[in-house]
């Protein structure tokens, strides 16, 4: 007998869900409460980095159907909660996603399912926030449903690792919800590791992404150290990431983006906070050096233009790149933006190029694409990489620039400066 899976959410997370499962051969509902998204998937047409409109057809042919009706939650025998959760104005989690969520599933739920929530939040949310919402319906846990946190491991742009070969953790909050959880995930993860409570693995996920939030602040003011004592920061680490053991090369670049980095280690940070009332020392020092990079890149351009007697203001700069991780589309928490606002705010004449944004929208203007990067360096006073997207022909573009201030440390030849 086919079962049936509900992701409520069909972003970037709950979409490849969804893929997976439906190759797996569970009958698939895509639920969300944007009814355009849904409309869009089941006329074909995909809205993440990661899913072609092949993709979505293939899905589609196999049984998958999006929908806006929460009625389908009651036929699900799992139902999985793939919603955002930003940060609030109050720098508190925004879980109103997830809470909303949680209400439907209460609702609709059908006896005996299986709920597992993936969206990152702090330790205590599945069982503090997520539990009490679907029983206040009067289900009641172990009797009626089971729950379990299993964070998503979707990493945008880098096919290599998918949800089928990215080993999935699982913590219920209860033994019998750990392995519900895992059988449903082993239908189609290669390797499933379940761990002892849901609390472990909600605070395993922030510790992945803290991890790198700290390390990439750590090469970040080694970058800025560096440059001040007059020593190449990335010959340093090409240097260092020859050692076959205790050392993982991180890279520095012009701050942080996307959902995972910038926000995640917050969540734990306010969880020691409310709970322990004291700060989570490292998160603050990753947030200040990373947060401080686009001021940074900014000064260090005004550095590099002065050096040739040229001011910032009235001068042409063309941003190459202004999603927050290559080949991808995304924008989220991009450094960019920022950056692109302080140089607008100094009065540069801003142009870009990004293969993957047709229009860039910053400090209230809309900026529309150049056509040709490698046209664009040539008529512009200096080139600022922000962004390596494969399809840029950096030998070209260089040839033809100026100068070019390389935030990447992807570039080559006597008119490139590296950050």
């Amino acid at each position: 007998m086919t079962k049936t899976l509900v992701v409520l959410g069909q972003g970037y997370v709950g979409l490849p869900l969804a893929q997976a499962a439906v190759r797996a051969g569970w009958r698939v509902f895509g639920f969300d409460v944007n009814a355009a998204v849904v409309d869009r998937l089941n006329d074909g047409h995909s809205h993440v980095d990661d899913l072609s409109d092949d993709d979505i057809a293939a899905m589609l042919a196999a049984g998958y159907c999006a929908t806006a009706d929460a009625a389908l939650i009651g036929e699900a025998d799992v139902a999985t909660i793939c919603v955002p959760t930003p940060l609030g104005d109050d720098g508190a989690p925004d879980l109103r996603a997830v809470r909303a969520s949680a209400e439907l599933v209460g609702a609709h739920l059908k006896q005996g399912a299986t709920v597992v929530l993936e969206s990152t939040s702090y330790p205590g949310t599945t069982d503090g926030v997520v539990l009490p919402i679907i029983e206040a319906h009067g289900h009641a846990h172990e009797r009626d449903f089971l729950l379990a946190f299993s964070p998503e491991r979707v990493n945008p742009g880098f096919p290599e690792y998918g949800i089928h070969n990215t080993p999935k953790l699982v913590g219920g909050v209860s033994p019998r919800a750990t392995d519900a959880a895992a059988a449903f995930y082993g239908s189609f993860v290669e390797t499933v590791v379940p761990l002892s409570g849901a609390r472990e693995a909600e605070t395993a996920k922030l510790l992945e992404n803290t991890y790198r939030h700290v390390n990439i602040a750590l090469v970040n003011e080694m970058a800025i150290l560096c440059h001040e004592l007059g020593i190449d920061i990335w010959e340093v680490i090409r240097g260092a990431a020859t050692k076959p053991f205790g050392f993982q090369a991180f890279r520095p670049g012009p701050g942080v983006g996307g959902h995972c980095i910038p926000i995640d280690p917050n969540y734990l940070g306010y969880e020691v906070r409310r709970s322990l009332g004291r700060e989570f020392r490292f998160v603050g020092l990753a947030q200040e050096v990373n947060h401080a990079m686009p001021a940074y890149v900014v000064s260090r351009l005004a550095e590099l233009l002065n050096d040739r007697s040229l001011p910032l203001r009235g001068t042409t700069v063309l941003v190459l790149g202004v999603t927050y991780k290559p080949d991808i589309a995304d924008q989220r928490e991009s450094p960019a933006l920022e950056i692109g606002q302080l140089l607008l705010d100094r009065g540069v004449d801003l142009v870009f190029h990004d293969p993957f944004v047709e229009q860039w929208h910053v400090a209230g203007t809309t900026l529309d694409r150049v056509p040709d990067p490698v046209a664009a360096a040539a008529t512009a006073d200096a080139v600022l990489v922000l962004q390596n997207h494969r399809s840029y022909a950096m030998d070209a573009i260089v040839a033809a620039a100026k100068v070019v201030f390389d935030t990447r440390g992807v570039a080559a030849g006597s008119s490139v400066v590296r950050l």
